[in-house]
C-alpha cells in the first residue's frame, strides 16, 4: 500500500478519496467482473488516470482486499455492538439479521464482488485478515444459534448447518434484491429468521 500523507488535513482527504475509489471499483467489478477489468479500464471507468489508482493502491489485489474490508469491518463492528446490548438470543439474532441484510443491500456491489472472487479469497496469506474477520462474524452468529437451541426456543437440526443456510440466504440477497420490490429489508430479514427458528 502506498504511504499516506503525514498532515491531518491531507490524511483526511486521502482517506476519503481512497474510500471513494474502493466504492467505485466495487461498482465496476460487480458489473464487469474483477478478472475481466484491467487497471486502465478501471481507471477510465472511475475517471482518473491509471497512475492515480496506484497513488491509493499498489495493485488490483490490494483494491480487492479493500473492497472486502469495506464490506466486513462495519458489519463485524455492528454485530459486536448489537450483542453487547443484551436481550434474548432470538431477539439478538433478529436484530443482527436485520442489520446484516441492510448491510448486504447497502453494499450490494461489494457482496457481488466477494461472491465472484470467493475462490481466491479462501486461499493465500494475503487474505488471512479477510478470512479471520469473516470467521469472527460467523462465530458470533453461530453462537446465537447455539444459544437459541440450548434455550429450547427453537429446534435447530445443527447450529453449523443452520449457520450455512442463513449465510446462503442473507448473502444471496445481493443477487435478487430490488429497492422497489414487494418486501422491504426488515421483512426480508424477519422472514429469514422465521425460516431458521420457526
Amino acid at each position: 500500500m502506498p504511504p499516506k500523507p503525514g498532515r491531518a488535513a491531507l490524511q483526511e482527504r486521502y482517506d476519503r478519496r481512497q474510500a471513494e475509489v474502493v466504492l467505485g471499483a466495487a461498482r465496476v467489478f460487480a458489473r464487469r467482473g474483477y478478472d475481466q477489468t484491467s487497471v486502465p479500464q478501471l481507471a477510465e471507468e472511475l475517471g482518473i488516470a491509471a497512475g492515480g489508482l496506484y497513488h491509493y493502491f499498489g495493485g488490483k489485489e490490494q483494491l480487492l482486499i479493500a473492497i472486502c474490508d469495506q464490506l466486513m469491518d462495519p458489519l463485524l463492528t455492528e454485530a459486536q455492538a448489537l450483542l453487547a446490548e443484551g436481550g434474548t438470543a432470538e431477539e439478538q439474532l433478529r436484530a443482527l439479521v436485520r442489520s446484516w441484510v441492510a448491510h448486504v443491500v447497502e453494499h450490494r456491489d461489494h457482496m457481488l464482488v466477494f461472491q465472484q472472487e470467493r475462490h481466491v479469497i479462501d486461499h493465500g496469506r494475503q487474505w488471512a485478515q479477510v478470512r479471520e474477520r469473516r470467521k469472527r462474524f460467523e462465530r458470533l452468529v453461530e453462537g446465537l444459534l447455539r444459544r437459541i437451541a440450548d434455550d429450547g426456543a427453537a429446534r435447530l437440526p445443527d447450529a453449523r448447518l443452520t449457520l450455512s443456510a442463513l449465510l446462503g440466504m442473507v448473502n444471496h440477497t445481493a443477487q435478487w434484491y430490488r429497492p422497489r420490490g414487494r418486501l422491504d429489508v426488515a421483512a426480508i430479514a424477519d422472514g429469514y429468521v422465521d425460516l431458521v427458528v420457526g
